[in-house]
């Protein structure tokens, strides 16, 4: 199974356009990003809705605003 980032967003969120340029900009192993909009889901709009965005690796995620580039580097050495 191939391994991907899950990145959880919404439209018009500034703070989800900042760490989506942070991910690509980290992402130096071109790991296969899946942009998810959290509103094509009611469980995924319960779980998510004040903490977006999130990006999720393997078995861990960071939220909002812990997003930065010592915690993608760190998600993405796991």
């Amino acid at each position: 199974m191939e391994t991907v980032i899950r990145f959880y967003t919404k439209k018009n969120c500034p703070l989800c356009e900042e760490a989506k340029e942070l991910l690509e900009l980290l992402n130096t192993d071109h790991i296969p990003v899946e942009e998810i909009d959290i509103y094509q889901s009611d469980t995924l709009l319960e779980k998510y809705q004040l903490i977006i965005p999130v990006i999720a690796y393997k078995e861990n995620e960071v939220y909002g605003n812990e997003i930065n580039t010592e915690k993608i580097s760190g998600l993405l050495a796991q």
